[in-house]
């Protein structure tokens, strides 16, 4: 497949990472030179240097003959006028923008014929849609689910205080009373994928596979009780705070933002009427001990510096804060935000990626493609939801019989609504949901890619 990647920032730079690794025709669209430069040294892409809207600068990147467009430069204007100008030269082309301003949301809706879009993708809406699910499992670091909501893969942190601390994954069944499957561990930043004989210890990250249902049933069995969060404070005011204020209100919670920009407060003060707006530094102990960061339920550290994130969920956790987000933008050093008490880390640029991503694997209409795919563990693994049909290999076969690649795990199973942790007896059929978990270099497209 050929692609066209129009903007080589954040989110260009990490599609273009991801992309070229899985052996994507690539070819990257950017004004700047050192930036275009710096992409060819690293990776294996092609590169046009120019005005992404332009004919010109779009024909030399061979958009008459290109699969895909992605726009994700940082205007939105931009991005709109480069889809519909290449989908004019390319009416096959399917296109992809980043749109972030709220303002367009339903302009965009009512015209996306007009401007040529298969898809918009809005990193600060699904970093809040993100933030909110985790403040509804407040005891989870991390939650995705597959198979229309039946299972979920879960983040876990071994505390101090865990019953699971010193205890091997052969015992877990003893401890939590239902199957559930530890399908990967990050220790010290790194990914392993665990057998019986692995001994959980404090600080490791472990990543849960079940149905719903079993996950209440671990959590009580654990001593995890989950508490409905009631009052929340965002640090910062940018546009995934406006996002999460707008969904948290609706959902009956109280919301307090604090945001230094005195220009940018009183805007959120008009746009939120609902939610209380602090003009003030949130890095300051006063400010945010004289807004009750002691009595909140949860703080959300959205400010568009990554240390000063870290910093302010650092001070907030060790005040006993019950529950911490951090958004980064970057998460190239998670071996040493593991290391910190940061709580729950989202990344609005990979929620981005992952999705883009996704309806690249859609679009390949392979037999088998992926339904869905999910980054986990600092980006180091994927979980991935396939529908086996009558081109599936092993159908009927015991799992037992069946060879898979190094570092593939089938982590679920799901047959006529009912969801099961696979065991060597399992096999799947025609029709069934499976879950698969990778670790390591290896690139599954299509379900059959895991067999040897």
């Amino acid at each position: 497949m050929k692609i066209i990647i129009a903007g080589d920032g954040k989110v260009g730079g990490t599609l273009t990472r991801k992309l070229s690794a899985e052996g994507y025709d690539i070819t990257l669209i950017d004004t700047d030179a050192k930036v275009i430069n710096a992409s060819l040294e690293r990776y294996d892409v092609m590169a046009v240097q120019g005005n992404c809207t332009l004919m010109a600068v779009l024909s030399e990147a061979d958009v008459e003959h290109t699969d895909l467009l992605i726009a994700t430069t940082s205007a939105d204007e931009i991005n709109l006028l480069c889809c519909m100008t290449a989908h004019n030269m390319n009416p096959n082309l399917h296109t992809i923008a980043r749109i972030r301003n709220p303002e367009y949301s339903e302009q965009i809706y009512h015209m996306r014929d007009a401007f040529g879009l298969s898809l918009t993708v809005n990193p600060e809406k699904q970093a809040a849609v993100e933030i909110e699910r985790l403040l509804k499992y407040p005891v989870f670091l991390q939650r995705d689910t597959f198979a229309k909501g039946r299972v979920e893969l879960v983040e876990l942190r071994v505390s101090d205080g865990s019953v699971l601390r010193d205890v091997s994954l052969n015992e877990l069944y003893g401890i939590v009373k239902c199957k559930v499957l530890v399908c990967a561990v990050r220790r010290n930043g790194k990914v392993e994928a665990p057998d019986g004989n692995f001994v959980l210890k404090e600080g490791d990250r472990i990543y849960v596979t079940a149905p719903s249902d079993n996950l209440t049933i671990m959590l009580k069995n654990l001593g995890i009780i989950n508490h409905k969060v009631k009052r929340v404070i965002l640090c910062g005011g940018g546009k995934v705070s406006y996002y999460l204020a707008q969904i948290l209100r609706k959902d009956g919670v109280s919301v307090e933002i604090i945001e230094q920009d005195e220009v940018r407060a009183r805007e959120l003060a008009e746009l939120l009427p609902n939610a209380d707006i602090i003009c003030g530094d949130a890095s300051r102990r006063t400010i945010l001990e004289s807004q009750g960061l002691l009595e909140c339920d949860a703080l959300v550290t959205l400010t568009g510096m990554d240390e000063l994130n870290i910093i302010i969920s650092m001070y907030a956790k060790n005040c006993g804060v019950p529950q911490v987000i951090t958004k980064v933008g970057h998460t190239e050093r998670s071996s040493i935000q593991d290391s910190l008490q940061v709580g729950s880390l989202v990344c609005p640029k990979e929620l981005c990626c992952n999705t883009i991503i996704g309806y690249i694997r859609a679009l390949e209409a392979q037999t088998g493609a992926a339904i869905s795919v999910h980054n986990i563990a600092g980006d180091q693994a994927e979980a991935m939801e396939f529908l086996a049909d009558e081109n599936t290999r092993y159908c009927g076969i015991p799992l037992k019989n069946i060879k898979t690649k190094k570092s593939v795990l089938i982590a679920c199973i799901t047959h006529k609504g009912k969801t099961e942790i696979p065991s060597g007896e399992s096999y799947f059929e025609n029709g069934d949901t499976v879950i698969v978990v990778t670790t390591g270099d290896v690139v599954i497209h299509q379900l059959n890619d895991i067999f040897q």
